[in-house]
């Protein structure tokens, strides 16, 4: 019954994230990847195509797809890099094990424009 709530909030987020045309705001994408604050934080498990981590980095995927919206998304998460390092590395590889590309390199030297 738990999963099912979770695909519901997923479903309406997805929603949410297709009809966003304008730059999206940093609480939005820390909220996505607090999805994946285990593996950020222990570094396993691994996040895999399908799990509540992975779902969260599509949204973020189809809220960064728009062009105004992939330079927000990307400093965002340059500073959720700052923010929790020693972790950088684990947000950095959550695309890969997603099998998602965000069309840029999460990483300390990324230019977001």
């Amino acid at each position: 019954m738990e999963s099912h709530k979770y695909v519901i909030g997923v479903l309406l987020m997805l929603t949410w994230a297709v009809s966003v045309s304008s730059i999206t705001d940093c609480p939005t994408v820390t909220a996505l990847i607090s999805s994946c604050s285990t593996f950020i934080t222990y570094g396993s498990p691994d996040p895999f195509p399908g799990s509540p981590c992975c779902d969260a980095i599509t949204t973020l995927n189809l809220i960064a797809d728009a062009p105004d919206n992939r330079p927000s998304v990307c400093r965002c998460l340059m500073g959720l890099i700052t923010t929790y390092n020693p972790n950088a590395t684990a947000i950095a590889t959550l695309p890969g094990f997603c099998g998602i590309h965000l069309g840029f390199t999460i990483g300390p030297n990324t230019d977001c424009n």
